[in-house]
């Protein structure tokens, strides 16, 4: 999400930080290790120009112009990710991975017009050539998320899909990163709004600092990128996937997509039923077009994953737990801070005199909801404000949330994530005064959470994409030429478990989409490692083995 004040569309909807798990594990040695990348000489895509080429299809793509659908991806050893994507993960790409940009059209109802460079990641199988199955296509969520960046951060995890005979591949979405990356406000900007952020406007001469913000902000979006925002939507972006799909050779797209990487794949087995192939889907968005229930959801998600850490918290950590030993009451110590931060912001050792506002203390606090594995740094971050009076591991949390590195870079996730949302509905949303009437409503699901997620109630607002250039995203796929495998997990804040039933009806039932439910905490299950996850996913991608429907695991 951007600042509180300034009202993103679902502000919280599937957003993925990454390598939430692993890479809070590190967090504090990533924000000393990050060094400065040079990319000065970089094609988009982060790929030095090469006259080396990899075989392209040999079979033209209907209704596409040759130049595209016969191209050749010439493929380089990856730099490092440039800032736009994202060099809060720490990871550069080893040496087995590659990287190349496809050309795509910018508009598909004019294909021989402009177009745009999608950058590409891969790392070829160690399988033997008689095993491969063909690429295994990833999406992580956002929408934002840059695949280039984050991919290699998980090259454990996905090792014996690549063993298995795949070839991981990922990219960065039209709109993210280095694919014609949209990009509104600079660092500095950026960080000038946050230190403003004293928490949810509550006065009218708030609210007329929170427009002028908003008016601000989408001038300067329409400004920096106004032609490209028409072409960032969901729709397009797996136009894109088949174009990429098509170039690779293969015959189906093999895919994984997580969080908001769900949504993007649900439309892929919409607009390409006959192409799907191996496809999982996990931490799945759900796909209600109702603005208060998805936010609703998400309210509950987030309270309840704050619930579980804070009666975690109070059996483990005892008389040391931040919030007490009452988890009842452990929610009010959290509204407390945040209300004294609003008046009082807390001093860090930033180098750029950044203080620990309401705002970003509240971004800290939601990033560790992600992975239960992550609370410790929660106890951590609330104890140094406790005892120390500081607030510099909530404010590195908030940095790694928000894609700030430690040169004070950002990448463009949060401006990805509200140009796709508003392109795929700009006309979402209410009135502030109509998101004004459910504030109630929203504070009894969390009254930790529930006023600032009311604000993504607001929807879009005055967003310069109009309705009519738009495509709303649509799921229904029941001729999909495979299963394509839901994975939710009960305990999930960003894509709450309820919402995977909703998807799987929107696909086409359980026999198109059955689904994989996984009892357990965090944002995503494939990734807690959990054995029977881990195998039933895997024995589907790499064997074509479809679980039954209802299958649990946890």
């Amino acid at each position: 999400m951007k600042n509180v004040k300034t009202r993103t569309p679902f502000a919280h909807r599937g957003r993925r930080p990454g390598r939430a798990a692993a890479a809070l594990a590190a967090v504090a040695a990533v924000a000393l290790l990050v060094g400065a990348c040079t990319n000065d000489t970089l094609r988009p895509g982060g790929v030095r120009p090469t006259d080396a080429a990899s075989t392209g299809s040999t079979e033209s793509y209907e209704g596409l112009p040759d130049a595209i659908g016969l191209q050749e991806l010439s493929w380089e050893t990856c730099q490092e990710p440039t800032p736009i994507q994202g060099t809060g993960t720490g990871t550069a790409p080893g040496e087995d991975w590659e990287c190349s940009t496809l050309t795509v059209p910018l508009d598909y109802d004019e294909p021989d017009g402009g177009t745009i460079g999608i950058a590409l990641i891969r790392a070829a199988t160690t399988a033997p050539a008689d095993e491969r199955i063909g690429s295994l296509v990833f999406n992580f969520g956002g929408p934002g998320a840059s695949g280039v960046a984050t991919l290699p951060a998980f090259e454990g995890e996905y090792e014996a899909l690549r063993d298995g005979g795949y070839d991981l591949v990922s990219f960065d979405p039209r709109g993210v990163g280095e694919s014609a990356g949209v990009v509104c406000l600079d660092a500095e900007a950026v960080d000038e709004q946050q230190q403003e952020d004293t928490g949810p406007p509550e006065t009218a001469a708030e609210l007329a600092e929170a427009d002028a913000q908003d008016a601000a902000y989408i001038a300067a979006c329409e400004r920096n990128a106004g032609d490209l925002l028409p072409h960032v939507s969901t729709a397009n972006a797996a136009r894109d996937m088949d174009v990429l799909r098509h170039v690779l050779g293969d015959a189906r797209l093999h895919y994984f997509g997580i969080s908001y990487g769900t949504q993007l794949g649900a439309v892929y087995a919409h607009l390409f039923p006959g192409t799907v192939g191996r496809t999982v889907l996990d931490a799945v968005v759900d796909p209600s077009p109702d603005v208060l229930t998805q936010v609703g959801l998400q309210t509950e998600g987030f309270q309840l994953a704050l619930d579980h850490y804070l009666a975690d918290c109070a059996e483990h950590e005892g008389a040391d737990c931040p919030t007490g030993t009452d988890p009842a009451a452990g929610g009010a110590v959290i509204t407390d801070l945040l209300d004294s931060l609003e008046d009082a912001p807390l001093p860090t050792s930033d180098p750029d005199g950044r203080e620990l506002t309401s705002g970003l203390a509240m971004t800290g606090i939601l990033s560790t909801l992600y992975s239960e594995e992550a609370w410790q740094y929660l106890t951590q971050g609330l104890q140094e404000v406790t005892l120390q009076g500081t607030g510099n591991l909530l404010l590195l949390l908030a940095d790694f949330y928000n894609g700030r590195d430690s040169q004070g870079r950002y990448s463009n996730q949060g401006d990805a994530f509200t140009a796709i949302q508003c392109a795929d509905d700009p006309a979402s949303g209410m009135s502030v005064e109509e998101a004004r009437e459910h504030e109630d409503e929203l504070l009894a699901l969390s009254p930790v959470f529930g006023e600032m997620m009311m604000w993504g109630l607001t929807g879009c607002g005055d967003w310069p994409v109009p309705a009519a250039e738009t495509e709303r995203p649509e799921y229904g796929a029941p001729d999909a030429a495979s299963p394509v495998l839901l994975v939710a997990t009960t305990g999930d804040p960003a894509t709450p478990y309820e919402g995977a039933a909703r998807m799987q009806e929107a696909i086409g039932g359980p026999d198109v989409a059955p689904l994989l439910s996984y009892d357990g905490e965090g944002h995503s299950a494939y990734t807690t490692g959990d054995e029977c996850v881990v195998g039933t996913v895997n024995a589907h991608l790499l064997e074509g083995t479809v679980p039954e429907d209802g299958t649990r695991c946890g």
